[in-house]
């Protein structure tokens, strides 16, 4: 076996372990020159049946919380519906959910395609607003740049569930 094929079905069985133990691994990936730092979830769909999680512009031990939250209500039983807002992720801020297009999964959730085999899951992202003024990346009235720094990953890039200003915020 090939130094990569070892290394990668080490990580398989690291990820299939921690989210057995814990309801799922949480992966973070740095900030780089392109892109925001993120966290996803890898376990909740197969453990849970819910979707994996994806969450982008967090630092990481916030992203972890986030994620963790996430996973405890999945355990729970809850279901998280696209453009709805919910309570309890951050403090005094709302966050809503997005499906995300199976086109970004390499990109943002390329260890769970690992653990499931391909891309025939459900992943949700949470999107959440900015602290200082409760505005979601796709506001107009959005800080500059915000819209680049946490991108919706659907197929269009703006959120497909609900329109926001009319049935959404």
């Amino acid at each position: 076996m090939s130094g990569a094929a070892s290394s990668t079905d080490e990580l398989r069985r690291w990820l299939v372990d921690t989210s057995e133990r814990h309801g799922a691994a949480v992966l973070h990936v740095p900030e780089d020159e392109e892109h925001a730092p993120y966290a996803f979830s890898v376990g909740a769909w197969r453990r849970f049946g819910r979707p994996e999680v994806v969450v982008i512009g967090l630092p990481e031990k916030v992203g972890q919380s986030v994620v963790d939250t996430y996973v405890e209500r999945a355990r729970a039983g809850e279901r998280f519906v696209p453009g709805r807002l919910y309570e309890g992720f951050l403090a005094e801020q709302p966050v809503t959910f997005e499906r995300v297009a199976r086109a970004h999964y390499p990109m943002y959730l390329g260890s769970a395609m690992l653990v499931h085999g391909d891309d025939d899951f459900p992943a949700l992202q949470l999107l959440l607003p900015t602290p200082d003024t409760g505005l979601f990346s796709w506001s107009e009235r959005a800080p500059e740049g915000f819209a680049a720094y946490q991108p919706v990953l659907t197929d269009s890039g703006a959120p497909e569930s609900w329109t926001p200003g009319h049935d959404g915020v």
